[in-house]
């Protein structure tokens, strides 16, 4: 798809200043994620322009949702790390059981690739309250190389503002091949899509070729054939996720990607 040209506009001027269009007051038209857990958001009301507390664990089995500008919040946390989530049904799951209360956490829903108030706002939070970042994802190479990639090192077109975006300090919680061999889960086969999108990071992305365990993981991908949802874990129970897939992912930190 061609980029509109006012985003094209709005690319050159970021690039100019060095800041992004969030900083400079232009609001972009999309729509950011969902927070649940151990977090107190501070916004500004509209009416009276006084601070605005936030409870994220108020909200029963709903969630606070992501403003499209994040720069002016502030946060009030205690809790241990962020755990972001590909899909929604997972990110329900979880909030349904209140695992954030379990794992003393903040869950995040990313909705699939994460749009910038999403990148941006846990970039903000785990930098001022030094909080780790934990991605869970499907294992698949879109979920390795769009989403997770998208996520740590920003995208290729928007290098000028990825300082902003993206998010350094993230680590890998979602399936990988060992993961579908150690918990044998259900798979489907990997698609021409899947198989070229694999072939084109080894050779030509320079987050995959920085991160040898990256390369691996995809090198395994490929003899395997296979990729695993989030939610084939619930082969083993609706709450097998819960009770002993992040607990054995928290304990296990070599089992974590870069």
């Amino acid at each position: 798809m061609e980029q509109p040209e006012s985003d094209t506009v709005m690319d050159d001027i970021e690039a100019m200043f060095m800041v992004n269009r969030e900083q400079m007051g232009f609001v972009p038209e999309e729509k950011g994620g969902d927070v649940a857990g151990k977090l107190i958001v501070i916004d500004i009301d509209s009416e009276t322009g006084k601070e605005l507390k936030i409870d994220c664990t108020k909200f029963g089995s709903g969630a606070y949702s992501i403003p499209i500008s994040v720069e002016h919040l502030k946060f009030e946390t205690d809790a241990k790390f962020i755990l972001a989530i590909e899909t929604a049904g997972m990110f329900q799951r979880l909030v349904k059981h209140a695992y954030w209360k379990k794992a003393n956490c903040i869950l995040l829903a990313m909705g699939g690739v994460p749009t910038r108030s999403v990148r941006r706002f846990i970039r903000r939070l785990a930098d001022e309250k030094r909080i780790p970042v934990y991605v869970f994802t499907d294992g698949d190479p879109y979920g390795f190389l769009n989403i997770y990639r998208t996520f740590k090192v920003g995208s290729g077109n928007a290098a000028h503002i990825n300082k902003f975006f993206c998010v350094p300090q993230a680590k890998f919680f979602g399936i990988t091949t060992q993961d579908i061999i150690d918990y044998k889960l259900p798979t489907h086969p990997l698609k021409e899509v899947d198989i070229k999108r694999i072939k084109d990071g080894i050779k030509n992305d320079p987050f995959v070729r920085h991160y040898k365990q990256w390369e691996k993981a995809l090198i395994e991908m490929a003899k395997m054939k296979k990729r695993a949802e989030q939610q084939a874990l619930a082969q083993h129970g609706l709450n097998f996720v819960i009770s002993n897939y992040l607990p054995d992912k928290l304990k296990n930190p070599k089992s974590w990607l870069p």
